[in-house]
């Protein structure tokens, strides 16, 4: 049974950390329906003043951050000694597990176009050991289709493996599409899949689906993708559902509203970080 349109969501614009402004396709409104993706923030711009304000050192507790980048350049320091910049193409992958500080700063560039989301750890892993992992362009396998190619960023597809976290399953691929083509994948039945429009227009299902969407998919065990009649690039997301209570408030994600108040508490306290090095500003 082939995948169609359940939900789209197209965000609005916003401004986060230091100054950057972004589109925020997907937040605290949507967990449900996007489970496990908690957040999706879309980057796409070319003038450097909308971003290089960058985001100064923050907490998180709870989640996985993984920053895609298709162009410019994202430069990463966190509590647990990683420092490291992604360019173009590449992938920054974050574990805040039990409690990480981090910060990101984003050099000015030709273009800034990628997104950042949001994959909720479950319960039994919220106090898990935070890490940082880069996936290099290097690491990254480009396998050809008829009219295109795949960038796998993560997971699995057709046989070839990628990088893969430590918690949640996450296949995550850059889909990129000629003019007119059709790209077909077959799925796991309930596996919670969605896809997002990075740039050009497609189709799914005879429902047309415009540029930067994030459209949620219902169970099938087959995806077909037909591309417009441009260039086009496209996110693939599959993981697994959760089904669990969400509590979230700013940057920390957890299950019920007292463990949100202990993170916060631990944060007043100067016992948020249960993992330790020491960060130098």
């Amino acid at each position: 049974m082939n995948r169609k349109v359940k939900v789209t969501r197209t965000g609005r614009r916003t401004v986060d950390g230091a100054g950057v402004s972004l589109v925020r396709v997907l937040g605290n409104t949507t967990t449900e329906e996007f489970d496990p993706i908690l957040m999706l923030d879309s980057f796409d711009s070319l003038d450097p003043a909308d971003y290089i304000a960058g985001f100064p050192l923050h907490p998180h507790r709870g989640i996985e951050t993984i920053s895609y980048l298709s162009r410019g350049k994202m430069k990463h320091k966190d509590s647990i000694g990683s420092e490291d910049t992604i360019t173009d193409g590449e992938v920054q992958w974050m574990n805040s597990g039990s409690g990480i500080m981090h910060a990101e700063e984003l050099p000015a560039a030709d273009r800034m176009l990628g997104v950042q989301l949001w994959l909720n750890l479950p319960k039994a892993d919220k106090f898990s050991s935070p890490y940082y992992h880069r996936i290099n362009k290097s690491d990254i396998e480009e396998i050809p289709f008829d009219g295109g190619f795949v960038r796998l960023l993560a997971g699995q597809y057709d046989g070839h493996e990628g990088f893969s976290g430590e918690h949640l399953p996450l296949d995550y691929y850059d889909i990129h599409m000629a003019p007119d083509a059709t790209f077909t994948i077959d799925t796991k039945q309930d596996a919670s899949v969605m896809v997002f429009t990075l740039i050009g227009e497609i189709e799914i299902e005879g429902e047309q689906i415009p540029e930067k969407t994030a459209v949620k998919l219902t169970e099938g065990d087959k995806l077909v993708i037909k591309n417009g009649d441009r260039d086009s690039q496209v996110l693939f997301m599959s993981s697994k559902k959760l089904g669990e209570p969400v509590a979230w408030a700013g940057p920390i994600v957890m299950n019920t509203k007292a463990e949100l108040a202990e993170a916060f508490d631990d944060l007043d306290r100067g016992t948020f970080i249960k993992e330790k090095i020491d960060y130098e500003n």
